[in-house]
C-alpha cells in the first residue's frame, strides 16, 4: 500500500467551511469509491478556536487542506486529484513513507467524527547544504527525540519522509509532519506546548540542523479520519 499527501488551496471564493465539507462529504465519497483503502482530511477551519495560531509559517497562513490516502498503487490516483481539483485552485501531491515515532494509542471516537484536538502541521524541503545522510539524521535521529522534549504534553507524531514529487508544479519538499495535541489549549498555551525555557532555548540550535526556518510552512488544522 501506498500513501499520498495532497496539500491543496480553495478557490477565493469558497469559505473554508464549505471546502472542508465538500471534502468530507461528496469528494470523499468519490475518493473511496476510487479505491481509496484509507482516508483522512485534516481541515483549515479552526480560525474561530485559534484566531492566532502560535506557530504559523509560510504558505501555512494560506493553506486549506492536507488530504491523505492510502491506495494500493499510485498508478490509480488520477481520479482521485480530479476530484480534489474540482474544488480546489491548487493540489501539490507527494508520495510519502510514514513513520510514527508516537502514535495515539487511547483513540475512542468514530471515523467520520472529528477528532478531539488539533494537529500542528508542518512541510519543509531539504536544505541543500545537506547531503540526504545528514539530513535524516539530524530530522529522525537527534530531533525526534528531542521533540519529546520540547512538546511533552503531544499526542501524537506522524513523520511524512517524501519520496516523489507527483503534481506537475508543486515544489519539491522532503518532510510532512503532523504533532496531535489532545486539546486546543495544550496547543495555544506556550506553558503547555512547550517543555521548558531551556528547551526553547534548545528549539534554533536543533532546527538549523536539518531545515532552513524561512522555507518552513506551518498551521494548525482540524483531523477528520474517514476511513482507518
Amino acid at each position: 500500500m501506498e500513501k499520498i499527501v495532497y496539500l491543496t488551496w480553495r478557490n477565493d471564493d469558497l469559505p473554508i467551511e464549505a471546502f472542508r465539507d465538500a471534502l468530507l462529504g461528496p469528494v470523499a465519497e468519490r475518493l473511496l469509491a476510487a479505491g481509496v483503502r484509507r482516508l483522512k482530511v485534516s481541515a483549515a477551519d479552526l480560525a474561530g478556536e485559534i484566531p492566532k495560531p502560535p506557530i504559523w509559517m509560510g504558505e501555512g497562513r494560506t493553506l486549506s487542506a492536507a488530504v491523505d490516502v492510502w491506495l494500493d498503487c499510485i498508478d490509480d490516483r488520477a481520479p482521485i486529484e480530479a476530484a480534489l481539483r474540482e474544488q480546489a485552485s491548487r493540489v501539490d501531491g507527494y508520495l510519502v513513507t510514514e513513520s510514527v515515532p508516537q502514535r495515539c494509542a487511547d483513540r475512542d471516537w468514530p471515523d467520520g467524527q472529528r477528532s478531539p484536538g488539533v494537529t500542528h502541521f508542518t512541510w519543509f524541503p531539504k536544505p541543500e547544504r545537506l547531503s540526504d545522510e545528514e539530513f535524516f539524521r539530524a530530522w529522525h535521529e537527534v530531533h525526534t527525540p528531542f521533540s519529546f522534549e520540547l512538546h511533552p504534553l503531544r499526542w501524537e507524531y506522524v513523520r511524512n519522509a517524501v519520496a516523489r514529487t507527483l503534481t506537475p508544479g508543486a515544489p519539491a519538499i522532503r518532510a510532512i509532519v503532523g504533532e496531535r495535541f489532545r486539546t486546543v489549549e495544550d496547543y495555544t498555551d506556550p506553558r503547555r506546548l512547550y517543555g521548558s525555557k531551556e528547551v526553547l532555548r534548545r528549539v534554533m540550535e536543533d532546527t538549523d540542523q536539518f531545515a532552513d526556518v524561512a522555507d518552513m510552512h506551518s498551521t494548525p488544522l482540524s483531523e477528520y479520519i474517514l476511513r482507518s
